[in-house]
């Protein structure tokens, strides 16, 4: 349970939660826990069960993807005030990417009970909440169709093809 004012403040500095009110961010923060990770120190592996969102309060967190047998390539590096592992929260597929603490670091949890509880108890904090989540997947999914377009050009440009002809 983490309702000190300085978590409180934290929150409503992350992007996440920028709509929220205080009473709902207060509901919310309810739900939630704190986890220290050492430096280097692996959180989930790609391929893990998971139902937690994660909430980079100190430190740094490394997201990276298995490419071939152990060579992976780190994805994003995850800031203060940054999240990770929403997708797991809200449907339980297995973890999409390994997340490892590139410093010590200090995250704040959100489980999928927690959510369930914050549904039940404050339906207006979790639709903020859910609202907030689907902004999130718009602005990724569209950065994710850039990426993939882009590729596809450059794909098209190794192999000789006139990208400009039509």
């Amino acid at each position: 349970m983490l309702t000190s004012a300085a978590t409180l403040a934290f929150l409503r500095d992350v992007r996440l939660f920028e709509s929220f009110d205080e009473l709902d961010l207060a509901a919310l923060a309810v739900h939630m826990r704190e986890r220290p990770l050492r430096r280097n120190q692996i959180l989930f592996r790609e391929g893990d069960a998971g139902d937690e969102i994660f909430i980079v309060r100190r430190g740094t967190m490394l997201i990276s993807k298995a490419v071939t047998g152990k060579v992976e390539q780190v994805l994003v590096r995850v800031e203060p005030g940054d999240f990770f592992g929403e997708m797991s929260l809200l449907d339980g597929s297995p973890r999409s990417a390994t997340a490892q603490a590139e410093s010590e670091a200090e995250l704040l949890v959100l489980g999928r009970d927690g959510l369930q509880a914050l549904t039940e108890t404050n339906p207006r904090g979790a639709a903020a909440f859910f609202q907030a989540m689907v902004q999130v997947f718009i602005e990724r999914l569209r950065r994710s169709t850039l990426q993939v377009a882009e590729a596809t050009r450059w794909g098209l440009e190794a192999t000789g093809l006139d990208v400009e002809a039509r």
